[in-house]
């Protein structure tokens, strides 16, 4: 009885809790174990999905992620409130209307140290050639 007790007590151990962070088009997803050590966020609007950043080194991220693209092509740009750090483009393994999968890194450095970078993902109209359903990202310090 004591066996079948504390293999409950640890599965309990390893609950998470979800925070959920609606901003204008933009969903913020935390999960968080019990102890309040945060697993990871993922970031989502109407065009991305389950987008997660992981900090490799000092200047190294790797973003993955779902998209639902028109040609499975889309941009993305590195700033700091002030400059453009990084640009660059990415495809999903599907083209919309399906969810396509991507996984990229990219390389970026500070120009000031105090400064917070953020990661913005966005599709390119065909239309007219302008960012839609931005989706900003801060990276991780």
């Amino acid at each position: 009885m004591i066996l079948l007790f504390s293999c409950c007590k640890e599965k309990e151990s390893t609950k998470e809790a979800v925070e959920i962070l609606k901003t204008n088009d933009t969903v913020q997803v935390t999960k968080t174990a019990q102890s309040d050590i945060a697993i990871s966020k993922e970031y989502a609007n109407k065009r991305f999905r389950e987008v997660t950043v992981q900090k490799l080194d000092d200047d190294t991220y790797r973003v993955e992620g779902q998209g639902q693209i028109f040609e499975s092509s889309f941009s993305w740009i590195v700033e700091d409130g002030h400059y453009e750090l990084a640009k660059g483009f990415e495809m999903t393994d599907a083209g919309a209307p399906e969810w396509g999968r991507f996984d990229f890194t990219l390389k970026v450095s500070k120009k000031n140290q105090n400064s917070t970078l953020t990661l913005i993902l966005f599709e390119i109209s065909a239309k007219d050639g302008s960012r839609q359903y931005e989706l900003p990202i801060p990276l991780p310090y």
